[in-house]
């Protein structure tokens, strides 16, 4: 362990292998991660001749030992969600930051909850995971906020084994706007077959409209079920932007000033940054079909309800 020197190198792949598992990093050297999602950083920072000329590959147990040898940040938030929400604008307004690093929906992240491997091993190398993401590699960076994959809730309960005082927030949307816009494009989790078996695994369907809306009520329910059981922060797309300005930025325990920094960025597409934002809320839901409606009203109305009666208690 006295040689492993992994500073500026980030992990970008696990992957099964005959020797056993096995870790792909890639050198980002100082470079933020201000994109929308880690993989476009990654594909960014594949660019660099640097990366083209040489890559780096370990072991699974170099991440223990790179925590145990140089520990990184400790994560300060967890955000789950149910896609298509307002979870990448909060992302994103917290990549604002320069006190922030933010890792949005890591696949080696989503590997690991998932992965086949020991109790211990696997905890240990989540831990490690994130700590080699929360090295800190430029001036000033004091917070670490880890973004997962939507189908990521049902390991809420490995997370929190991994990672206890972590405090964590699910961000979800009128389930019909969501439904819809899986319905025009859909998410992996959102096509048969692509993430393969994961929490939101519903039994077979005839009809996009109904396992698209199967999908969304048992991630609904999943998300408020950890609500219930481990005290999660529940943020409805309505309340976003405005809420950073208030209880979510008192959440993520930002200052007068970050608060304000953290705004910069709300005029712009949280996904296409080259875009302008526009409210899509009328469009989405002039654009649902009578089928996907019925679907909605079926199968994810009812965890929606149950989530929102939750949030406006307070708990």
């Amino acid at each position: 362990m006295d040689s492993l020197n992994l500073q500026g190198w980030l992990p970008i792949g696990i992957r099964r292998s005959d020797p056993g598992w096995r870790v792909d990093w890639c050198w980002f050297g100082a470079q933020p991660l201000h994109q929308p999602f880690f993989r476009d950083a990654v594909d960014q920072a594949l660019r660099l001749p640097f990366n083209q000329a040489l890559r780096r590959e370990t072991p699974l147990a170099a991440l223990d030992e790179w925590r145990a040898r140089c520990p990184g940040l400790a994560p300060s938030a967890l955000v789950f969600h149910a896609s298509r929400c307002g979870s990448t604008l909060i992302s994103q307004m917290l990549a604002q930051l320069d006190s922030h690093i933010v890792v949005s929906e890591p696949p080696p992240l989503d590997t690991l909850l998932r992965a086949e491997l020991p109790p211990e091993i696997r905890l240990r190398a989540i831990q490690g995971l994130l700590s080699a993401y929360g090295q800190v590699r430029c001036p000033g960076q004091s917070r670490l906020v880890i973004k997962l994959d939507a189908w990521n809730i049902g390991e809420l309960a490995l997370l929190r084994q991994c990672f206890p005082a972590t405090p964590w927030l699910f961000v979800y949307r009128d389930p019909l706007e969501i439904a819809v816009s899986h319905l025009r494009r859909p998410g992996m989790h959102m096509v048969p077959g692509m993430i393969g078996p994961s929490v939101l695994d519903a039994g077979a369907c005839t009809d996009r409209e109904s396992f698209i809306a199967r999908r969304l009520g048992r991630l609904l329910q999943r998300g408020l079920d950890g609500a219930r059981e481990f005290d999660g922060l529940l943020v409805n797309y309505q309340e976003l932007p405005a809420a950073m300005g208030g209880w979510l930025g008192d959440f993520f325990a930002l200052t007068a000033a970050q608060r304000r920094a953290a705004f910069a960025c709300t005029q712009r597409h949280a996904k296409q940054p080259d875009q302008a934002f526009q409210d899509d809320v009328a469009d989405k839901r002039q654009a649902a079909t009578p089928a996907l409606v019925e679907q909605v009203q079926r199968w994810a109305r009812g965890p929606y309800e149950r989530l929102e009666r939750r949030r406006l208690q307070g708990g």
